[in-house]
């Protein structure tokens, strides 16, 4: 016999709805308008992302290592951008591989097709996500790379649902973020990112990855990074 709720909903169900990850709150739409323009101009964002004074971008070869990613693997880069580091991650994973560049933003992934055409890099694939779902296939990475975008999130719960169903068993996250301490960080830091790095990982673990380890990775001042696995 099947218990059920007054209102319609049966046991099994509420006992899911339980045991699903919390809605976590996440970034105000507006945080992305300006890339989702179809007339966005892309190239102050190259200036303004890949510049030597940013210090992802001074450290972008580090970084990329910290994924230690094998020749023929998937890797997708979420939030790619201008495409900071895809030339480093196509290079990791070898022309038997494949990067797949996710973005919301139309012209940023119309930019890194040209840019890997133009590089000969045949195993760089375009993604147009939206603010909910990567739009990645079900179990086809083994690895996601999430580089100062984490904060620009909208809705983190659905995204990294869909985050951890792209991702193969065993496969791994490496996060890359603000530093958020007040007193501390910068003003700029503190009106647009929102949440600090132990509410971070609070959330992602939330959302069925395992917390393994911060990363260290020399010069890295205002950012940490953050090692998962989806179990």
């Amino acid at each position: 016999m099947r218990l059920a709720h007054p209102r319609g909903l049966t046991l099994p169900l509420l006992l899911a709805l339980a045991c699903a990850a919390p809605v976590v709150p996440g970034a105000r739409a507006d945080v992305n308008a300006e890339f989702r323009r179809a007339d966005l101009d892309v190239q102050p964002w190259v200036e303004r992302f890949e510049g030597e004074s940013r210090e992802i971008a001074a450290r972008r070869e580090a970084l990329v290592a910290a994924l230690a990613l094998r020749p023929g693997e998937a890797v997708a880069d979420i939030g790619a951008g201008t495409g900071l580091f895809t030339e480093p991650l196509a290079r990791a994973v070898g022309p038997q591989g494949l990067v797949y560049a996710v973005d919301i933003a139309p012209a940023f992934l119309e930019h890194i097709r040209q840019r890997a055409a133009a590089a000969g890099l045949g195993q760089v694939r375009t993604v147009t996500c939206d603010d909910r779902d990567t739009r990645l296939p079900a179990a086809s990475i083994d690895a996601a790379f999430v580089c100062d975008t984490y904060h620009h999130f909208e809705h983190p719960s659905d995204t990294l649902a869909s985050l951890r169903a792209a991702l193969r068993p065993g496969g791994r996250l490496l996060l890359v973020d603000f530093e958020r301490e007040p007193g501390a960080s910068r003003d700029w830091v503190l009106g647009h990112v929102r949440a600090g790095r132990a509410q971070v990982a609070a959330e992602i673990e939330a959302a069925g990855f395992r917390l393994l380890r911060q990363v260290p990775v020399e010069g890295l001042v205002e950012n940490y990074v953050l090692e998962f696995a989806r179990p």
